[in-house]
């Protein structure tokens, strides 16, 4: 039997597809690498998931699963050809349980629809990506993801508590258990968090959640530059306030977002600094006053945002950053690399001014933002990608800010993930620890079937 009447044997026929216009929407993500795959078959269930991988294996066809497709590293996409597994449609909320502190989802639940589910109980999944209107549980698991309130509550890795994982061969596995803490055997749930659909595909997860807090307060800083900022977070952050949140925009991001005509225009300056601090109300005023006090003598000015509407318009603003770039040039386009860099918090002060340098020395405008007060800046530049030489450039430039971030002992990937995209780092990033990634897809997956040519292995 062809593999095509197999694959539709196992989902229907309405399930599977090579179309070549269909092929070609799932030939990328939100990066700029490209793959074409031989089919596409979006399963519904954790039996099917298995029944096509027992197919894949046996005949040594590759599989890439596949979310929403918002990564930035090339991550969901067919290198090797073979299935694209569309798992967007295995999105259901199997279970809240408020008892227990958790919830149960499959793979395609988007995140934002989560925490609406949850927010009637008073509770919420704490890990808060800039893309939560589109991106999947799943690819956010995959991916070891986190976002902007990484600096109190933690990133995935901190919520997992169990996966359920088919294996390459079709095995379905789970990882952990109910417990909020376990100590049985090799941590197989924090292995396949990050694991990049490399050593098995998820079908469902169960996940802590939080009690949504009962007060919070954003402090809106303004600095005359990105250094001065980042010498204030390192003084907040070693002060001993956990802020909610801690994030930067520079006078770039800032003009791209109040071109937006936003309803709360942002603070004309060349850095803000978006304070979060949530808890108890007299807990949240402390800790604001706290922050005051600490950059006073970093800012040129300071406010506070205390009304719950004007909050949200300020973090619906955030979010828009990595769209609101192509506001800067129409002729331009924003090209996703060197973009999800993270460093120790005392070298914060150290990557922005090397930003800079970099910046005038390529001659291109970077754009700065991201979550700075667990180290993880993102930088955004825009080309003409009909011009090569500005193409040349652009590679020139992401290339020494992942350099720079290692040599100052950080990550070329904070919470985007490695994908095909960042690949080459992984040596100068891992060393020797690389050959144990690879020994262990390995030997999980002998054949090299699962999501081929990512990592870097």
């Amino acid at each position: 039997m062809e593999i095509i009447k197999e694959l539709q044997y196992i989902v229907g026929s309405k399930l599977v597809t090579t179309e070549p216009s269909e092929l070609y929407c799932y030939s990328s993500d939100a990066s700029q690498i490209l793959g074409m795959p031989e089919y596409v078959v979006r399963p519904e269930n954790t039996e099917q998931v298995s029944r096509i991988l027992k197919l894949t294996n046996k005949h040594g066809i590759a599989v890439t699963p596949r979310g929403a497709g918002t990564g930035l590293a090339g991550g969901a996409v067919a290198l090797s050809g073979g299935v694209v597994l569309d798992l967007s449609g295995m999105n259901r909320i199997l279970e809240v349980d408020i008892d227990n502190l958790q919830v149960a989802v499959e793979p395609g639940v988007v995140h934002a629809k989560l925490n609406e589910a949850l927010k009637p109980h008073g509770f919420f999944f704490p890990p808060d990506p800039g893309s939560s209107d589109m991106c999947t549980l799943g690819g956010l698991i995959a991916n070891r993801g986190s976002g902007m309130r990484s600096v109190k509550y933690g990133t995935i890795k901190n919520y997992v508590l169990d996966l359920e994982v088919v294996m390459a061969n079709g095995t379905v596995i789970n990882t952990g258990s109910r417990t909020l803490k376990s100590s049985a055997g090799y941590d197989l749930t924090a292995l396949m968090v990050g694991s990049e659909g490399t050593l098995g595909v998820i079908t469902k997860a169960l996940m802590k959640i939080h009690p949504l807090p009962k007060s919070r307060i954003v402090l809106l800083a303004s600095f005359e530059d990105a250094e001065m900022a980042g010498r204030a977070v390192v003084k907040v952050i070693a002060g001993g306030i956990v802020p909610s949140a801690c994030e930067i925009l520079d006078r770039m991001t800032i003009e791209v977002l109040n071109a937006y005509d936003l309803k709360t225009p942002l603070p004309d300056a060349e850095t803000i600094l978006l304070f979060e601090v949530d808890g108890t109300e007299s807990g949240v005023q402390e800790e604001a006053e706290m922050v005051k006090s600490i950059c006073r003598s970093f800012v040129s000015s300071i406010r506070i945002a205390a009304d719950e509407k004007e909050i949200d318009e300020i973090w619906t603003a955030r979010r828009l950053v990595g769209a609101a770039i192509s506001r800067l040039d129409p002729q331009m386009t924003r090209v996703y690399v060197g973009e999800d860099i993270g460093v120790p918090i005392k070298e914060i002060p150290n990557m922005l001014k090397r930003l800079s340098s970099i910046s005038e020395k390529s001659g291109l405008k970077i754009m700065t933002y991201g979550h700075i007060g667990d180290g993880n800046l993102h930088t955004g530049m825009c080309i003409d990608v009909f011009d090569e030489e500005q193409w040349k450039r652009l590679n020139q430039a992401a290339d020494e800010i992942h350099r720079t971030a290692l040599m100052l002992g950080g990550t070329v990937s904070a919470e985007h993930g490695i994908g095909s995209a960042r690949g080459e780092y992984m040596r100068l990033e891992r060393g020797l620890a690389l050959g144990v990634i690879a020994a262990v897809k390995h030997a999980l997956d002998p054949k090299g079937i699962l999501n081929p040519g990512k990592l870097g292995i």
